[in-house]
């Protein structure tokens, strides 16, 4: 179990903080408002409400204490940097921090910031390609790259073995697990013949998928 501190209440954070609830980790909640705040009482045990821009503030919450620190605040990248550094300065493990354009990861990245997400536009992304083309199921960023895609069993794969397409060499990619009937089998057998009624994770570029599926 970690312990975990949200910066912030709105949709991302609330998100954020129970998704780390429900796996089983602990949370304590930060916010300004004091209405963003009660609606979150049903959800998270540990809210406070103050300004987490306040050096005496945020001292007063132990932040070397806390595993990971999330700066979910809304669109004030002014404030989500001067967050990020004094959470930066006041020990925290690791930060997360939410940016909306690159010059701002950059930024966020050189002060203090561990990882940088994009949020909305990384959720859209993952949509377009998931419901862009008929065989991807979905899709996971590994690097602006490579990823995981879960994909349909090409028909031309279909009652072959990954030894016998020696799928790495001709096709660039590597088959991490195999899915049949929202069961996953990761890492298969070299001899695994693959199914049509199955679907597969592959790790490659876009490219690389594109020309299988």
């Amino acid at each position: 179990m970690k312990s975990i501190l949200i910066i912030g209440l709105g949709r991302f954070g609330r998100h954020m903080a129970q998704t780390f609830i429900e796996n089983g980790h602990e949370v304590m909640a930060v916010d300004h408002s004091e209405e963003r705040a009660d609606a979150a009482v049903g959800l998270i045990q540990q809210i406070l409400i103050g300004d987490a821009t306040d050096e005496r503030f945020m001292e007063s919450l132990g932040i070397g204490n806390f595993d990971l620190a999330v700066v979910a605040v809304g669109e004030n990248f002014q404030t989500v940097l001067e967050i990020t550094v004094l959470l930066k300065d006041l020990g925290c493990k690791y930060i997360v921090a939410r940016a909306t354009r690159d010059v701002h990861k950059k930024l966020l990245l050189r002060n203090g910031a561990d990882y940088v997400t994009y949020a909305e536009r990384e959720i859209a992304e993952r949509l377009a390609i998931k419901f862009g083309a008929d065989n991807i199921f979905d899709y996971v960023e590994l690097t602006p790259e490579i990823g995981i895609y879960e994909i349909a069993v090409p028909e031309k794969w279909r009652g072959k073995s990954m030894v016998e397409l020696s799928i790495r060499n001709r096709y660039h990619v590597s088959v991490l697990a195999t899915k049949k009937q929202d069961k996953i089998f990761p890492l298969p057998n070299p001899n695994h013949v693959f199914e049509a009624r199955e679907s597969i994770m592959v790790m490659g570029t876009a490219e690389d998928i594109r020309a299988i599926t």
